[in-house]
């Protein structure tokens, strides 16, 4: 098992569209099992409610664990996309 702490710095934090866009790359790593942990409780991303229930803003830390094949790629990629500025227009 490998962790990364990261920052949300997309200004309207991980909402619907964000949190749409991780699940699938969580997906795309059958072999590997998740869990994002923030003040607010964790989610294993297996269910956009659970994440947006974490209700992320800009500035709040998570930590991502990643458990499995290709854990690194997978750490990569998720926490890329935690981090990540979304251009999305303001809902």
């Amino acid at each position: 098992m490998i962790e990364r702490k990261v920052i949300i710095r997309n200004q309207a934090g991980i909402h619907c569209r964000p949190s749409s866009m991780i699940l699938v790359a969580a997906q795309e790593f059958t072999g590997c099992k998740f869990k994002v942990t923030s003040k607010n409780g964790e989610s294993d991303l297996t269910s956009i409610l659970s994440l947006i229930s974490l209700g992320l803003e800009r500035g709040n830390e998570v930590t991502i664990q990643v458990e499995g094949g290709d854990e690194k790629a997978a750490l990569e990629k998720i926490s890329g996309l935690f981090s990540f500025e979304f251009d999305f227009p303001r809902e």
